[in-house]
């Protein structure tokens, strides 16, 4: 059969299709040196050839760029989009109007060059359909990792009735991700896994945006965090936690939850227990960013949120920066969703302000993610037999990490999403 090269939303599952393509610079990320004059070759969207470049016949021209592998973004909200009306606007939206807009963030994020992201926790299990639209061509986005709606306890951080009157809302069980009991906690696990999710996202303390009092405080007792853990293991979800406060933390940590997400109040307790579990942070510089500034505003967040994104958001960076110099494994993430979606290359330059070095913050988001993914296999560096995801930028980001802000070319699973 004909091999073609595809752009953008074309269909191929009748074609066998490749791509070839001379880059000028091509970053190995696993050792960290920027190779000259490399030729990369794919064919039905996984890499078959990674060499050097011998006049080969070639489809796309990158001589002038430096290649990298696409990017992965461990924390995001595709479904949402912060603002002040936020705390309104799930008394006027639909299920489909979240489902339309999550679509657009969705292109936004694989234009800044993220081929893969996971999903902490959307409404209406929009990202469950949206990675299923993704996946039959239906329309452009990243290749999506979901937890679908992620769980919490009663008044809890991810409990939507938070903040209003009683029987405003319908009281929400396992099936809308909040329980109080083993039983539940395990009946949550098994809906996300009809429901089509891909891992489990915790809230394990209280967080930054929710309308309760508490940013920081343990959220789930043991024995709920053991079932979630082992009804997970049974049915092959890995489970990441939301949390700020160290009691959360060293729960989650000591239950067995792979990542922690932001990490605020890690002290060198949890640093230790993290190492020693091989625990991941995912620390969501942006979003601690964009909350500070954002609580400068006067009635931009109820007085509830205000308080608390004033207190937390300063304090994620240094701990960011404690837990890198102690030695934790970290992947990238950004909670896109609270900053805005198609920022996420941001994330880079402040990584860098934290203390990273530009080849350690793009492992993060190529080797570590893919590893803490348990994708090793599949993705995180440009080498044969992983899918072909590309990326391609216009100066070397070894020297000036902030040119991943600027992604000039797209390319995923072999195919070219924008150039």
């Amino acid at each position: 059969m004909k091999k073609i090269a595809l752009i953008g939303l074309l269909t191929f599952s009748q074609f066998s299709y490749a791509l070839s393509v001379h880059c000028g610079h091509l970053l190995d990320v696993n050792s960290g040196k920027m190779l000259k004059n490399m030729y990369v070759e794919s064919e039905n969207g996984v890499f078959t050839a990674v060499e050097k470049f011998k006049q080969q016949q070639i489809d796309l021209d990158l001589t002038d760029k430096y290649c990298l592998p696409g990017f992965i973004d461990m924390h995001t909200h595709l479904s949402l989009d912060f603002s002040k009306k936020s705390y309104t606007e799930k008394f006027q939206l639909n299920e489909a109007d979240y489902a339309f807009k999550s679509a657009l963030y969705a292109k936004r994020t694989l234009k800044a060059g993220f081929t893969t992201v996971r999903d902490l926790g959307d409404v209406f299990n929009v990202t469950i359909a949206l990675k299923k639209a993704i996946n039959k061509g239906i329309t452009q986005g990243p290749r999506i990792y979901t937890a679908g709606k992620s769980l919490a306890t009663t008044g809890g951080h991810a409990d939507p009735t938070n903040g209003y009157r009683e029987g405003l809302l319908p009281n929400p069980g396992p099936k809308h991700g909040v329980v109080n009991g083993s039983a539940e906690a395990a009946q949550a696990v098994r809906q996300r896994y009809q429901d089509g999710a891909d891992l489990i996202k915790i809230t394990a303390t209280g967080g930054v945006l929710s309308q309760a009092s508490s940013g920081d405080n343990a959220q789930f007792s043991n024995d709920e965090l053991a079932s979630i853990i082992n009804t997970a293991n049974d049915y092959g979800f890995r489970v990441t936690a939301h949390a700020h406060g160290k009691q959360g933390m060293k729960r989650a940590i000591e239950a067995g939850v792979v990542s922690i997400e932001h990490g605020t109040y890690l002290d060198d307790e949890i640093i230790k227990l993290m190492k020693k579990h091989g625990t991941y942070l995912v620390p969501t510089l942006i979003a601690g960013e964009w909350v500070t500034e954002k609580s400068k505003i006067k009635g931009f967040f109820p007085d509830v949120v205000a308080k608390k994104a004033a207190t937390i958001g300063p304090i994620i960076a240094k701990s960011f920066e404690k837990a890198h110099k102690s030695g934790v494994n970290i992947a990238f993430g950004t909670d896109s969703g609270v900053s805005d979606h198609g920022d996420n290359g941001q994330e880079f330059a402040l990584m860098l302000k934290a203390g990273m070095t530009a080849i350690n913050a793009i492992q993060a988001a190529t080797i570590n993610a893919a590893t803490l993914l348990g994708q090793l296999d599949k993705l995180g560096s440009v080498e044969k037999g992983k899918y072909a995801d590309l990326v391609a930028v216009s100066e070397n980001p070894l020297e000036n990490i902030r040119t991943l802000e600027q992604i000039n070319v797209v390319i995923k699973a072999g195919v070219i999403e924008f150039q």
